[in-house]
């Protein structure tokens, strides 16, 4: 889980700091791995070295939307609701964390990625590869039935 605090000025002028939480189930990893035609993990890779600023911006935003929720008091449940995601996008609170995310050479957004992985004893890398072998796996199965 990712926790950062933001400060921001709210529509009508007061300096508010909230914090933020993201994170990333394992279904939710394996599931973009598989959206993508040789997986998510080879899709980033290409855009990146595309350098196309619209693409990584675009599919920046579309990770930081889908790891947004609201974190229950006991820490017991992470709830993403359209609701939370929709008050957060139209908040001072999104734009702060954007421009913050971006306003270091890239450490801040890295440091992100790497936060709202799923918890494991596996690195990325490894928890992709053990992603692609399931699924792999499940496509071999499929096949000989």
């Amino acid at each position: 889980m990712y926790k950062t605090s933001v400060t921001y000025v709210d529509f009508d002028g007061n300096e508010r700091v909230e914090d933020l939480y993201f994170n990333l189930s394992t279904a939710e990893v394996t599931e973009m791995e598989v959206s993508c035609p040789g997986g998510y993990a080879k899709m980033l890779d290409s855009i990146v070295k595309s350098q196309d600023q619209a693409a990584i911006y675009k599919t920046f935003k579309e990770i930081v939307d889908k790891s947004y929720g609201v974190k229950s008091e006991d820490g017991k449940y992470f709830r993403k609701t359209e609701s939370a995601l929709l008050d957060f996008k139209s908040s001072g609170a999104y734009d702060q964390f954007l421009i913050n995310l971006l306003a270091d050479g890239g450490k801040t957004a890295a440091d992100f990625v790497n936060g709202i992985m799923p918890q494991t004893n596996l690195s990325n890398d490894e928890l992709l590869a053990k992603t692609k072998a399931l699924i792999d796996e499940k496509k071999s199965i499929a096949s000989e039935m």
